[in-house]
């Protein structure tokens, strides 16, 4: 596959400090993606960063909730909601990118969840399925017809970004060599068969010659 072509966007998600090992919502491994991702940024001459960006008080936040916990799942009004610690607050440093992530070319930051009251896993919609973070527009401006992803977490932001591009149009890869997933009630696996139902397609390291 051609990933050098104008055609082509590589999307990095949510590479930050709290989805690192010590941080607040930390995914296993996940600093182990970001020498991979720094790799893969350099094989693509387009690339996107996104950034979850919640104000204090998220209603994703288990601490919003009195009673429950982190992991627990509720009924909001756009759908089932797992709790998560507080993480990736707004201004605070564990909301910013990861360390030793290094891609000076990347051509736009997407900040997501910024919305206190509904959450957003996608880079391209909220958890709604209907508001949309504005993604999908740049890519058709900019002739994009072709996203590769990866990064934190493969079950949720990564996963669910996948399949809303797909969803708009777009040939739609995962590098999951270069995720990490958080694997909670049983996310990964409903992950893994969501995106092979709507057509997203692996991309190895090795077929990005890394």
């Amino acid at each position: 596959m051609m990933i050098h072509d104008s055609d082509t966007a590589l999307i990095l998600v949510d590479l930050q400090r709290d989805f690192l090992p010590g941080g607040a919502l930390a995914v296993a491994d996940g600093d182990a993606v970001v020498p991979l991702a720094n790799g893969l940024s350099r094989r693509f001459s387009n690339v996107i960063l996104t950034q979850d960006w919640h104000p204090a008080g998220h209603i994703s936040f288990a601490s919003s909730h009195a009673g429950h916990m982190p992991f627990n799942v509720i009924t909001l009004p756009y759908g089932q909601q797992v709790l998560w610690p507080d993480h990736c607050v707004q201004g605070t440093e564990g909301a910013d990118f990861a360390p030793g992530l290094d891609v000076p070319h990347a051509q736009l930051v997407i900040r997501k969840g910024h919305h206190a009251h509904i959450d957003s896993y996608s880079t391209f919609y909220e958890a709604d399925h209907h508001v949309t973070t504005g993604l999908t527009g740049y890519l058709r401006a900019r002739g994009f017809r072709r996203v590769v992803l990866a990064g934190l977490a493969l079950d949720f932001c990564v996963g669910w970004s996948a399949l809303d591009a797909a969803r708009d149009g777009f040939e739609t890869f995962v590098v999951e060599e270069a995720c990490r997933a958080i694997d909670t009630h049983g996310s990964l696996h409903r992950a893994r068969e969501d995106m092979a139902r709507a057509g997203v397609r692996p991309l190895t390291l090795t077929d990005a010659g890394i």
